[in-house]
């Protein structure tokens, strides 16, 4: 069973303009969830989203920022459950900004899944990454 996300995406422009859609709290929450996210190693944040109790989903991720290299390398840990303080998927999203000609290559891997109970969740966010990615590529291109 494969336990990693991967997904890649072009961006005509700089890594400037597109670490600013990794970090800005609000930009952030136009193409993924309301938080609270500052690009501090160590700070302690949330997403929050409406729970999905089909997935057993309580609507709160739990972060810590792991890494913050502008414009380079982002990465903070990911974990969520069902609540009442049950954990079900224990991982790190790392996003990495490599330079190309003509603009930007964005890299995701969400990845070192210590718990993984829950593949419903896992699956859906396979599929949600891709989408967000997607909507990052939209609204940037919309400036």
């Amino acid at each position: 069973m494969r336990k990693e996300i991967n997904h890649k995406l072009f961006f005509p422009q700089g890594p400037n303009e597109v670490w600013e859609y990794l970090t800005n709290p609000e930009l952030m929450e136009l193409w993924l969830m309301k938080n609270d996210f500052q690009p501090v190693v160590g700070h302690a944040f949330q997403f929050r989203s409406n729970p999905a109790p089909s997935i057993d989903f309580d609507g709160v991720v739990y972060c810590t920022v792991l890494e913050a290299k502008p414009f380079e390398k982002l990465s903070y840990s990911w974990k969520c459950g069902p609540g009442v303080g049950k954990i079900t998927i224990d991982s790190v999203v790392t996003w990495t900004l490599i330079p190309r000609d003509g603009g930007t290559e964005l890299q995701l891997d969400h990845s070192a899944f210590k718990v993984m109970e829950n593949l419903m969740i896992f699956t859906a966010m396979d599929q949600g990454w891709q989408n967000n990615i997607n909507k990052i590529y939209e609204l940037i291109n919309k400036q």
